[in-house]
């Protein structure tokens, strides 16, 4: 366990990032008069509309924590407004995905999601582990990813800052940063908006909104979004009665599959559904002439399905492997069920000191509470040319493929708390401005999660595992400055610096059950198959299992098991991390600029684990060794160049960066060594590496270099028209990666026209053992397609009577994209996404007053697109995004 910093050592660092800015505001005190900053109206104004109809708005950004013109502010930043959200049917954070340059986002375990930004992400979703992404709602931190569900409604904009943050927003971060900002209560009227949605798949939304200016000093805001929408699977039940009777596995009529939640449900209910409903209540208060406080309260309820990974039909088109029947359907035998809420309380206080200090006080409290249950076999059983299992079993079982495959994830419960303070001071003088702070995040989390894999060698018996956690803390500190220097005529500097210590707790976390098929303790007593070998014996069926036996039966039903393994632990670590920067002003209209800037993400552990597999290791001392298998904090450190400028009259806006990451110590989650263990006998040739006991643990890896191009235009050609657009270039390298094991698929590569999988590692050196080394020096990262790009276009036409309609299409368009570091190319398996490109329409028509109606068609060529995949019997299974959707918008304001 390390040690927690001394007060001392907090006292260096801020004397560090004070001396850091001491020259800065040495210059800003030798001013003779200082400019005031702009104030809280301004503050909330996003956009200034142009004197001229004809020239772009200028859009304003909290890129660098203090409100600025987007094309003036030396970052690399996205924004995007609740009317293009709209336009595009996103909801939640999912939906951006592609919409900006290089951003990602993919579907993930447990509800939650993968947000990757310039290839950088993380897989980890547990209660312990950390996003690469900082995800920020009205600029405070939300460290959950499972709140990137959360609807987003009534915003002013969303914020999508691309590289490592490691100075001035929230926790540190290596990927990037999404800022969601919710509209403000606007003092000026009383004033609300209604609009109703309705689509194919029995598509229902409805978000309302009202604004309420009690006064010139009190104003109220309250808005409710729900949204509703069947399932576009095909969705059946499952009652597999296995006959292969060559095998000796003869159908009786009573499925083999668990039978204890198999009940038809409607289309309403099926994987790939949406049932949420969210609502906002919030209230904005000039306490004084400089005092202003905002509050607001947030609930959010999903009780959708969730999602399963459907086979890629595609792929499998041509193998034994091929879908029989409708792509899209699935047998399941475990509904999907979630109970998801989130209630948030956030408040932000803003005190004007003087006409160039402001002193900001944000809170944040969130409760996050789920439980859900998901089908992870989604009725994908073995084929029967590939059981090797044959009936009737020896004393000893047979070890090999079984003929069916049922699996279950189950969160019995679960509560994420999370606290999240940031005082910052904003000063702005003739020559400087200064932002400097202190962060301070805490969660407290609590889960009770399990798996299960019903039919298990060598007897078929059933085995679970379950994950007890009753407190889990996460505590993040920061104190971090940042003073941007105009030094001389239309030039910049920028200096910054962040302190950051992270510290991880698991106190009273067990882990009961196991995989060990060798058992019949899942049944809890309740279930007496006999004895292997001797007559009588019978494996269960789908009937046998009751709810007195695995999870739901709750702790006591693991006891047989053994105890459990106790995960009490600490660890905590520590890092410095900058921003250097450099920007001229060209003109007025123009800029370049230039930055160097880091990030890094902390380490972590895993629950308590003998790393010898309950055997003997063959170095070290005997019996068991306890480990919690650590890993170390990865850092991402990013050189930019950029411009940003307006130009013809102001009808055409540009920003184009260009960048250059280097990514180290990335955290990948996988099977990786453990320990060599002592044997009684040399491996079988079937089974080389017998001696080798594999974890599943995070471990850091490698080095990345990540250059790439990003371009983002905004244009009016003409009366009436909007042109929009960017390109994305990213070539992430792969380097250092000696120990990566090539596992994908591995049974069926010949078959599939595939190199070979690469024979288990039999060498000297220990770390590889068992490993199937595969170089991937120079493969991309997953989630990273080389080349996007994105253009949209709409023309306003005025009628007769005030009337106006507006016509748009957008298209996008991604090169191939790798889920994997394998990179496999491979017609029948492979591990990516082909480039694909997709087209949304939609036509509007604006009455003179009050109302407005919309018809949209979205994925307008039903392309079905992947988010994330994974190997399974021998194909591909994979999320995948939402099919072709028709529908139409009423909206009114009043």
């Amino acid at each position: 366990m390390k040690e927690h910093p001394t007060r001392t050592g907090y006292s260096a660092i801020a004397a560090a990032i004070t001396l850091l800015c001491s020259a800065a505001l040495t210059t800003a005190a030798q001013a003779q008069q200082s400019q005031p900053s702009e104030g809280a109206e301004a503050a909330t104004a996003k956009t200034a509309k142009p004197a001229d109809k004809n020239e772009l708005s200028v859009v304003m950004v909290n890129a660098t924590r203090v409100t600025s013109s987007l094309l003036q502010t030396p970052v690399a930043v996205s924004a995007m407004t609740q009317e293009s959200l709209s336009r595009e049917g996103i909801t939640n954070m999912r939906g951006l995905s592609g919409t900006v340059p290089n951003l990602q986002i993919a579907s993930g375990a447990d509800s939650g999601v993968q947000i990757n930004i310039r290839g950088v992400g993380s897989t980890n979703f547990t209660e312990i582990g950390d996003p690469a992404v900082g995800l920020h709602v009205a600029g405070l931190y939300s460290p959950r990813p499972q709140g990137a569900l959360a609807l987003m409604f009534d915003l002013e904009q969303v914020e999508v800052l691309r590289g490592p943050q490691g100075t001035l927003f929230g926790r540190n971060s290596t990927g990037g940063s999404v800022n969601i900002i919710p509209a403000k209560p606007e003092f000026g009227s009383s004033y609300g908006s209604a609009e109703l949605d309705l689509g194919n798949y029995n598509k229902r939304q409805l978000n309302v909104v009202h604004n309420l200016a009690v006064n010139d000093k009190l104003a109220l805001r309250a808005t409710f979004s729900t949204v509703k929408r069947d399932g576009w699977i095909k969705q059946e039940q499952d009652f597999t009665d296995v006959n292969i009777p060559a095998q000796g596995f003869i159908g009786d009529g009573i499925p083999d599959v668990d039978q204890r939640r198999n009940v038809k449900v409607d289309k309403s209910r099926y994987y790939y559904n949406r049932d949420e409903w969210a609502l906002r209540l919030a209230a904005r208060a000039k306490l004084s002439p400089s005092l202003e406080w905002l509050i607001s309260y947030e609930r959010f309820q999903n009780n959708s399905a969730g999602e399963i990974a459907l086979k890629d039909c595609e792929q499998a088109a041509g193998t034994r492997f091929a879908c029989q029947g409708d792509p899209w359907a699935v047998k399941i035998n475990v509904p999907g069920k979630t109970d998801m809420n989130m209630d948030t309380v956030r408040s932000a206080l803003t005190w004007k000191l003087s006409p160039s200090t402001t002193l900001e006080y944000g809170m944040a409290y969130a409760n996050q509470r789920r439980s859900q249950i998901s089908d992870d076999d989604g009725g994908y059983h073995p084929l029967p040319s590939q059981v090797d299992i044959q009936l009737p079993l020896g004393h000893e079982g047979q070890k090999g493929v079984w003929p069916v495959r049922d699996e279950t994830s189950i969160t019995l419960g679960s509560k994420y708390k999370s606290t999240v303070h940031e005082l910052q001071l904003k000063q702005q003088f003739d020559n400087v401005q200064l932002v400097s702070g202190l962060f301070w995040m805490h969660e407290k989390n609590a889960i009770d999660y399990a798996q299960e894999q019903l039919v298990t060698e060598p007897y078929g018996f059933a085995t679970s595992q379950f994950y007890h956690q009753p407190d889990r803390q996460i505590d993040a500190k920061a104190l971090f400055a940042q003073a941007d220097w105009k030094f001389a005529p239309g030039w910049t500097a920028t200096i910054g610096g962040r302190f950051s210590r992270d510290s991880k707790t698991d106190r009273g976390g067990q882990v009961y059950g196991g995989w060990d098929g060798a058992t019949d303790a899942y049944y809890n007593g309740h279930y007496h198959p006999g004895t292997p070998g001797e007559p009588g014996f019978r494996a269960h069926n789908g009937r046998d299992l009751t709810e007195a036996m695995g999870p739901f039966a709750g702790v006591d039903a693991y006891k047989q098991w053994g105890d459990p393994a106790g995960n009490d632990h600490s660890e905590s670590w520590k890092k410095f991390t900058y921003r250097l920067g450099l920007a001229n002003q060209l003109t007025a209209n123009d800029m370049v600029y230039t930055s160097l800037s880091t990030g890094y993400k902390a380490g972590g552990f895993g629950d308590k684990d003998d790393r010898c597999g309950d055997k003997t290791c063959v170095d070290g001392p005997a019996g068991p060794q306890y480990t919690f298998f650590p890993y170390k904090p990865e850092t991402v450190t990013n050189f930019e160049f950029g411009y940003k400028g307006m130009m013809l009259n102001r009808r055409l806006s540009l920003s184009a960066t260009a960048f250059f990451s280097i990514y180290k110590d990335m955290q990948v989650t996988g099977d990786y060594f453990a320990s060599r263990v002592k044997i009684d006998a040399p491996c079988p040739q079937d089974t080389p590496t017998c001696d080798i006991i594999t974890k599943y643990q995070t471990v850091n890896v490698g080095r990345v270099t990540i250059p790439g191009i990003e371009l983002e235009l905004d244009y009016k050609p003409w009366a009436g028209a909007r042109l929009g657009g960017f390109f994305a270039y990213i070539n992430s390298k792969m380097k250092d990666y000696p120990s990566f094991s090539d596992d994908w698929n591995c049974g069926v590569r010949r078959d599939a026209g595939a190199p070979a999988c690469p024979e288990p590692y039999s060498g000297p050196n220990r770390e590889l053992a068992g490993r199937q080394i595969y170089d991937i020096t120079g493969n991309h990262l997953p989630n990273s397609p080389k080349y996007s790009f994105g253009l949209n276009f709409s023309q306003s036409f005025n009628l007769d009577n005030g009337y106006e309609v507006v016509p748009w299409v957008n298209l996008k368009w991604q090169d191939k994209m790798y889920f994997t570091l394998r990179n496999l190319d491979n017609p029948h398996i492979s591990d990516g996404q082909k480039a694909f490109a997709k087209v949304d329409l939609s036509l509007k028509l604006n009455a003179p007053k009050l109302w407005h109606a919309e018809l949209y068609v979205l994925n307008a060529t039903n392309k079905m697109t992947k988010n994330s995949a994974g190997p399974w019997n021998g194909s591909v299974r994979a999320y995948y995004n939402d099919p072709r959707m028709i529908g139409v918008r009423f909206g009114l304001d009043y």
